[in-house]
């Protein structure tokens, strides 16, 4: 398979066997694992029998309708408010031509045994239940402790020039239309995530959404089969199992654990409408895929997942054009940084603010934003790891109407 792929890359990237030898050995390969595969969904609706209203449930279209253009906003009024002061030209050297980008080659059919019905699937060994997934009454009592521990029960998230790199390019403010980014974000990411199951079965439903907001969706059985799989993957691992375990003994969610399963296939795939158009959205689209908004001035919405950028930028879809300036001065991101705002284009729609998490594991996201729409409000500030950070959580009616992280200030 090494050969394969080293072979595929050279095919590709125009380099005969006996060049690649003579390149630096320390290089590490461009995967090029990155192929969407398929996925699965149920019928309209989220299960409301799961859901307590003790909790914050002000859910409203208004609510929802305003949160990423808002945060634009914010970030143009509260952040970057000194532009006015400081003019168009205050050092930064404009880019006059952008060199080509060098993407990496997607290879299509890679999972096809996803496709196959469910009860022919394989499925990775269940975490057992153990002290570590007990939640403390700590951190049932503080939703920041929470989120915390479910970062340290994030098995599965990568690590930096380990397992990928990324080259930040130059930093910009949202205002500055100038593309600060010669290359790529991603300069690679390894082979080895490709046998991540929960990663693989994550691109495998990528592709399984229109992008054009408004759009109906046509969720096909083969597409329905790839979502229950996703959640059945991600079920077996630690952070969807501390989730579980801390919904339940806050009586927000049964007890019964494939109830559960049900319930978090409802809340992340039920189509619901957006843009005017019923069965047009879900919040995995949303919040992972992105959609572009076709009414007015063309934006992009949503997309806050790093696999689907890399994917997108693998492809050539995604031109990264540099990340935004920290709110806080000298904290300037670099290859280690895994909370990330940055600025692109996708499908050439800009999306002026996007962040993103770095590196973690499709169950660990899945798993904090679904706890802060139970639990916490629209803004919540916690700690995960090294990072202050603000996880926005917006609802549609009884949806995930978008979930993303913001660093804090």
């Amino acid at each position: 398979m090494e050969g394969l792929v080293k072979g595929l890359l050279n095919v590709g990237l125009g380099n005969d066997e006996n060049d690649r030898e003579n390149q630096d050995r320390d290089e590490r390969s461009r995967s090029t694992w990155a192929q969407v595969v398929t996925g699965e969904q149920e019928d309209d609706g989220v299960n409301s029998d799961h859901r307590t209203t003790g909790y914050n449930r002000q859910a409203s279209s208004q609510g929802y309708d305003r949160n990423e253009d808002e945060r634009r906003d914010n970030f143009n009024q509260s952040c970057w408010n000194q532009k006015e002061n400081e003019g168009n030209n205050d050092g930064w050297e404009m880019v006059q031509k952008k060199p080509t980008k060098r993407h990496q080659q997607v290879k299509m059919g890679y999972w096809d045994n996803y496709k196959k019905p469910l009860d022919e699937q394989s499925y990775s060994n269940e975490v057992e239940y153990g002290a570590e997934l007990e939640p403390s009454q700590e951190e049932l009592s503080d939703l920041s402790k929470a989120c915390n521990k479910l970062w340290e029960l994030d098995l599965n998230r990568l690590v930096p020039g380990k397992d990928y790199q990324i080259d930040c390019g130059e930093g910009k403010k949202v205002y500055q239309k100038e593309d600060m980014a010669e290359g790529c974000l991603f300069s690679w990411l390894s082979d080895d995530v490709s046998n991540k199951p929960t990663y693989s079965r994550f691109c495998s439903l990528l592709d399984n959404y229109n992008p054009h907001q408004g759009s109906k969706e046509n969720v096909t059985p083969e597409e329905k089969r790839e979502q229950t799989a996703f959640i059945e993957e991600i079920s077996r691992t630690a952070p969807i199992k501390y989730l579980h375990k801390y919904l339940s003994l806050k009586g927000i969610v049964s007890g019964a654990y494939e109830e559960f399963k049900r319930m978090l296939t409802h809340l992340w795939f039920d189509l619901y409408g957006r843009g005017g158009t019923s069965a047009s959205s879900s919040a995995f689209e949303h919040v992972f895929v992105g959609e572009i908004k076709e009414r007015g001035e063309k934006e992009v919405s949503g997309f806050h997942n790093w696999l689907q950028f890399y994917l997108e930028e693998a492809k050539g879809n995604v031109d990264y054009q540099g990340y935004i300036f920290p709110r806080r001065r000298g904290e300037i991101p670099d290859s280690e940084t895994q909370l990330l705002t940055i600025q692109f284009e996708w499908n050439g729609v800009l999306k002026s603010v996007s962040s993103s998490l770095i590196g973690v594991s499709p169950e660990f996201e899945v798993a904090i934003y679904t706890l802060c729409y139970f639990v916490g409000g629209e803004e919540n500030h916690v700690e995960i790891g090294p990072y202050p950070v603000n996880i926005k959580c917006y609802r549609l009616g009884d949806n995930i109407g978008s979930a993303f992280p913001v660093a804090e200030c």
